[in-house]
């Protein structure tokens, strides 16, 4: 009933515009659950609200591992009718969960920039996934620390493992953050098996281990307070440092490493969750606010509020994210490897790192 619901629904959408109100004319609610990050100019989404006829409920699910975790549990009775933030390495277990309903062909049809389809082209063909942001996530360095400590910038990912910049680094558990198994993926794809060897050195170099990106960058950076001046983070950051600046700012206090090996391709998407959306003005109401995600106005807003890049051809770039730098030529890894290993990869992370 499901998916013929949705079949049905996608045929109608042009003649019934307005179907996401409901038949009395009170705004149709929606539960919308996001990963910790998600932020939206507020008077956009009650623009949305206002022109979709749509009551939007946003539940924050922590960090993108820990949200896809709170939908595996309630399965049985789903706790939203879209979720964002499933990025493309969390997609093959949030699809092997069975969380993820399919889409409309309509949404699918969507332009989506070639640079986006080129970085993942597996990932971005999906039929239950709808990419909405993209960027990259690599290691980023507090330059003024480097400078009054005399340190020397790491031009290799195996020089982290050195006695050099032991107790410098922080990363994200990949259990548990989508930028750490994004970094996970890329040493694994980088090394092979060697990989594990380098990260019981890492391990023993005094590598720290947090449980969101949140908590990495906002408590373990050196730039906010911490001890370690290397965090793993997104290639966007150093432009995120020049916006939130209180002063204004000619360069950016932090900047990328782009180590080879130390870098991946991340899009993030939304979906529809299986089983959330059980009416006709439900889905059309999740629709509405997944093209609303895809549209200009959201498109241009995600890239100084969320610091990732835009998906839909013709958005233009905001200014202050010339302070990112070009975009590196990475690949993500397929979604059949992913599927197949890296529920074992998290598993040996925290046997060989987190023990």
């Amino acid at each position: 009933m499901k998916r013929r619901s949705l079949v049905w629904l996608a045929a109608t959408a042009m003649v019934f515009p307005s179907l996401s109100v409901s038949a009395a004319g009170a705004p149709t609610p929606l539960r919308v659950i996001t990963h910790s990050s998600f932020d939206m100019p507020k008077e956009l989404l009650a623009k949305f609200e206002a022109e979709a006829g749509v009551k939007l409920t946003l539940i924050k699910g922590g960090d993108a591992g820990e949200m896809l975790n709170k939908l595996i549990l309630s399965k049985e009775a789903p706790i939203a009718d879209v979720v964002f933030g499933i990025d493309n390495a969390m997609l093959p277990r949030a699809r092997k969960a069975g969380v993820l309903a399919p889409l409309p062909a309509s949404l699918l049809a969507l332009p989506l920039n070639p640079a986006v389809k080129a970085v993942d082209p597996q990932a971005t063909a999906a039929t239950d996934w709808l990419p909405i942001d993209y960027g990259f996530v690599t290691l980023n360095i507090d330059k003024a620390w480097f400078a009054s400590n005399n340190v020397r910038l790491p031009t290799q990912l195996s020089q982290l493992a050195e006695p050099t910049y032991a107790k410098l680094l922080v990363v994200q558990n990949p259990a548990t953050s989508s930028p750490g198994l994004a970094f996970l993926s890329a040493t694994v794809q980088n090394q092979g098996a060697g990989v594990w060897g380098w990260w019981k050195n890492l391990r023993a170099n005094g590598v720290k281990v947090s449980n969101s990106w949140s908590d990495a960058y906002y408590k373990d950076f050196t730039r906010n307070g911490g001890t370690r001046p290397m965090v793993v983070s997104y290639l966007s950051s150093p432009a995120a440092e020049v916006f939130y600046s209180d002063k204004p700012l000619t360069e950016s206090p932090t900047a990328n490493l782009n180590l080879t090996g130390g870098m991946y391709a991340q899009i993030e998407g939304i979906a529809l969750v299986d089983g959330g959306a059980t009416t006709a003005v439900t889905q059309q109401a999740a629709l509405d606010f997944m093209r609303f995600m895809r549209g200009a106005e959201a498109q241009a807003a995600l890239q100084t509020t969320m610091w990732m890049w835009p998906v839909s051809n013709g958005v233009p770039l905001a200014p202050v994210m010339s302070h990112a730098g070009a975009a590196p030529s990475v690949k993500a890894l397929d979604p059949e490897t992913l599927a197949r290993e890296s529920r074992d990869w998290i598993r040996q992370f925290n046997q060989v790192v987190v023990r």
